[in-house]
C-alpha cells in the first residue's frame, strides 16, 4: 500500500480521503489544525494529526516517510506544504487556482527527484486535459474557449449562487488577474470582465474572467493559438451583483469581510451541478471547423456519503493523477502539467470516469450532451 498524506480535512479533503481509503489500495492520514475537522474524517483506517500548516519542522515531520502529499489547503497554504514536499522527497499534488502559487511549485520543482503535479483538481486541471486533447486534432488552431462552472441546480437567491466549494479559493478568483493567449501571446486580463451570455441544454448562463483556471495551458499553446481564455460560468445576473460587492463597496481590498458576509448570506447546498464547456476553432483538413466538448456533472456518494458536485470532480481529478502516478503513467520526477494527460487515460481511471459519467461504483450517472 501507498502511503498517502492528506493535507486538510475540509470539504475536498475528506472526499479526498475517503475515495482513497474505499479503494484498498493507500494507506490515508490526514493532516488539519483543527480538531473539530479531523474526528469528522476518523474512520478505521484513516489515520488524523492535528498540525499547524504554518509550522515547517512539524510539516517536514509529517510528511516524512510518505509517497505522496495531496494539499487540498487553501491556497495560501500551498506554498508550505510544496516546500516540505521538496525538503523530504516525497511526490507532491495540489489543487491550487493560484497563479503565483504554481510558479513557485515549478521553480521547487527543478532538478527534484519526486514528482511535483499542481492544479490538479476541475479548473485547473480536467479541462485543460480536455482542450489540449481537442486542440490536438487540429491542423492549425485558432480559438480555444474553455468555461466551467460549479451552480447550484435550484438558485432561489440575488446572486444565484450558493457555497459549494472554498469561499477563499472563489474570492481569490474574482479578484486576482487572469491569463490568456491575445493575439497569440501571453497576457494578463483583469478577472470579472469580457462577460458574455450563451445558452446550454436549454438554459442561459453568463460567463466572465477569472483567475487560476488555465492553469499552465497558456504556455504550453502560446504561439500556437489566436485566443485562448478562461471563463467562469454563472446564472445571468451574477457578475454584475459581485461587482458591486467588490468594486463598489471595495470589499475585493477586505477579504476576510467579504468572506464573512458570503458565508453568513448565501447558503450552501448539496444540490448542485458542474458544467465543463470546451470549444475549439481551427483548421482541420483544409476546412474551419468547431468542436465542442460539454458536460453537465451532479454529485453523488462516496463512501456512504452524499458529496457535492464540486466535491466529487475535485477530488476525483487529484486521486486519479496519483493513481495515474503509481501506474507509471505520468513521469516520475520533475514539474509535469495537466496537460500531459491523454484525455482516454484519464477518463479510463477508477477515479477520472466520475468525468466519463460514471459513478465511483460503476453505475451510470445523468450526464450532458456532448457534440
Amino acid at each position: 500500500m501507498h502511503s498517502i498524506l492528506v493535507i486538510g480535512a475540509g470539504k475536498i479533503g475528506s472526499t479526498i480521503a475517503d475515495m482513497l481509503h474505499e479503494t484498498g489500495d493507500y494507506a490515508v492520514t490526514v493532516a488539519d489544525s483543527s480538531a473539530a475537522a479531523l474526528s469528522a474524517v476518523a474512520k478505521d483506517g484513516v489515520k488524523t494529526i492535528q498540525l499547524d500548516f504554518n509550522d515547517a519542522v512539524a510539516l517536514q515531520t509529517a510528511l516524512k516517510g510518505h509517497y505522496a502529499v495531496l494539499s487540498a489547503a487553501p491556497y495560501h497554504l500551498t506554498a508550505h506544504v510544496a516546500q516540505a514536499a521538496r525538503l523530504t522527497g516525497v511526490n507532491y499534488f495540489d489543487l491550487t487556482e493560484d497563479v503565483a502559487t504554481t510558479r513557485m511549485v515549478k521553480e521547487l520543482s527543478e532538478g527534484a527527484s519526486t514528482a511535483f503535479i499542481p492544479q490538479c483538481g476541475l479548473a485547473p486541471g480536467f479541462i485543460s486535459i480536455v482542450a489540449h486533447d481537442i486542440a490536438s486534432r487540429f491542423d492549425k488552431l485558432d480559438t480555444v474557449r474553455l468555461r466551467v462552472g460549479a451552480l447550484p441546480q435550484y438558485p432561489s437567491n440575488a446572486l444565484s449562487y450558493n457555497l459549494t466549494w472554498s469561499t477563499d479559493g472563489v474570492i481569490n478568483e474574482y479578484i486576482e488577474r487572469c491569463e490568456a493567449v491575445v493575439d497569440g501571446k501571453l497576457r494578463e486580463v483583469p478577472a470579472m470582465e469580457e462577460l458574455e451570455e450563451f445558452s446550454l441544454d436549454g438554459t442561459r448562463y453568463e460567463a466572465f474572467n477569472t483567475s487560476g483556471g488555465l492553469g499552465t495551458l497558456c504556455e504550453t499553446l502560446e504561439g500556437k493559438v489566436r485566443s485562448l481564455n478562461y471563463k467562469t460560468i454563472r446564472y445571468p445576473g451574477h457578475c454584475s451583483l459581485m461587482r458591486v460587492l467588490l468594486n463598489d463597496l471595495q470589499l475585493r481590498n477586505r477579504r476576510e469581510v467579504l468572506k464573512d458576509i458570503l458565508e453568513q448570506a448565501v447558503p450552501a447546498t448539496m444540490q448542485d451541478m458542474v458544467i465543463v464547456f470546451v470549444t475549439v476553432t481551427g483548421e482541420r483538413g483544409g476546412r474551419h471547423v468547431q468542436e465542442t466538448y460539454a458536460r453537465s456533472i451532479y454529485g453523488q456518494k462516496v463512501a456512504g456519503k452524499l458529496r457535492t458536485a464540486i466535491q466529487v470532480t475535485t477530488a476525483a481529478g487529484i486521486c486519479a493523477m496519483l493513481d495515474l502516478l503509481v501506474q507509471g503513467k505520468i513521469a516520475q520526477k520533475g514539474f509535469r502539467r495537466q496537460e500531459e494527460i491523454d484525455l482516454d487515460t484519464f477518463l479510463a481511471n477508477r477515479f477520472g470516469r466520475v468525468y466519463a459519467g460514471e459513478r465511483l461504483d460503476g453505475d451510470k450517472i445523468k450526464l450532458g450532451a456532448a457534440a
